[in-house]
């Protein structure tokens, strides 16, 4: 009642609640792209920027203040007043000086100072965001001039959920987030998502663990699928890839499901694509690697962002996983995955390599009673 009283009076000042919807109308990434620039002046989203004169001339008028007054402020709440060393010294962020002034600055140093004394190095708090890779480009050209975006060009911003597999992280943790240009192909974004299980390598090496793998599960197995909006984006770029997305469809056929449409993901832009902002798409690949990914954004390229096509789709978060560390020792990342082991804590049970040599073999390399061994990626290796 107080809501449609308010919309009665006119009240300006008054909250008018809204639907608080997770995701967006279907869209489509180039028609929306030609809204945006039809309806903003090319002014807004050039790389051409005005003179620091010109910028400063025009905040001053907007503060109503001298710029003799603009000038001190600049002075004072200036970055440069925050430096902890000379201004003629190479900085290196990861080393506090050794009598440091601010206060943030004495408790990492204190902090460092400890984990120096550690056997196992924890993540400390000041280091939370240095997975937080967007700003590493930030406004970074290329050398070729060919490279360089042009301006109008769209960005999409994709969180790339974790396996399914993983089922502590699946519901809230992105794995990636990766910034992909609108003319770009999917097959771009399909070779830039990494994944432990594109790293598996096949067989059993208890007989051989010093041979050397022949390839990895993603050099052999090369299908994968992207699903946007009722159209399944195969990638058929070499012989040995397959339509992997046909037993769904076949599935969906006999449960009387409408008809899905499939397209060659190598053949296809984002710009050719309909999709929500906010909605969860799927992605598949080795078969039954399933990764929820969800569109979180899409824009304008401005002057701030990484202007050298070569660069993407470009990383612009990663999640650092905690490492399964050996069942022996405790202390180094495992690389050998045992079953069967009669003499292993658990099954199956992971070792170290150093660990895994000294407890099943002897001094010439023997095998000392029968057990499997399969080779461990850690799925730390993206950290």
């Amino acid at each position: 009642m107080a809501e449609s009283s308010a919309d009665e009076t006119g009240g300006e000042n008054i909250p008018r609640f809204e639907p608080n919807y997770l995701n967006s109308q279907v869209i489509h990434v180039e028609s929306f792209r030609k809204l945006w620039l039809d309806a903003l002046p090319p002014d807004l989203y050039s790389y051409e920027t005005n003179p620091e004169e010109v910028e400063d001339a025009k905040l001053a008028e907007l503060l109503e203040l001298p710029i003799e007054t603009l000038n001190e402020l600049k002075d004072i709440c200036s970055v440069n007043s925050l430096r902890s060393h000379p201004d003629d010294s190479p900085v290196d962020q990861n080393v506090v000086p050794p009598d440091p002034k601010l206060a943030c600055l004495r408790l990492r140093k204190r902090r460092q100072d400890y984990r120096e004394t550690l056997v196992r190095d924890t993540i400390g708090r000041h280091e939370n965001y240095s997975n937080e890779l967007e700003s590493a480009h930030k406004g970074l050209l290329p050398e070729d001039p060919t490279s360089v975006i042009p301006e109008g060009e769209i960005i999409l911003s994709f969180n790339i959920i974790y396996p399914v597999i993983f089922d502590r992280f699946k519901h809230v943790r992105a794995h990636q987030t990766l910034q992909v240009l609108g003319s770009q192909k999917l097959t771009e974004l399909r070779d830039a998502i990494c994944c432990v299980g594109d790293l598996q390598v096949f067989g059993e090496f208890s007989n051989i663990p010093d041979a050397t793998p022949q390839y990895i599960s993603k050099d052999h197995f090369k299908s994968a699928f992207f699903y946007f909006e009722g159209v399944f984006y195969n990638d058929m770029r070499y012989p040995e890839c397959r339509d992997i997305s046909e037993t769904i469809r076949e599935w969906a056929k006999t449960h009387g499901f409408p008809e899905y449409k499939t397209a060659k993901m190598e053949d296809t832009t984002f710009y050719e694509l309909r999709m929500k902002i906010g909605y969860p798409y799927y992605y598949c690949h080795q078969g039954d690697c399933e990764h929820v990914m969800v569109l979180t954004d899409i824009r304008l390229i401005h002057p701030d962002d990484c202007r050298d096509r070569t660069l993407y789709p470009l990383l612009t978060h990663k999640h650092r996983v905690i490492t399964r560390k050996c069942c022996v020792c405790h202390l180094y990342i495992s690389r050998w995955i045992t079953t069967n082991d009669r003499l292993a804590p658990m099954d199956p049970c992971l070792f170290c390599d150093k660990c895994f040599r000294m407890f099943h073999y002897d001094a010439k390399g023997n095998k000392l009673y029968d057990f499997q061994a399969y080779v461990y990626v850690d799925p730390g290796v993206f950290n």
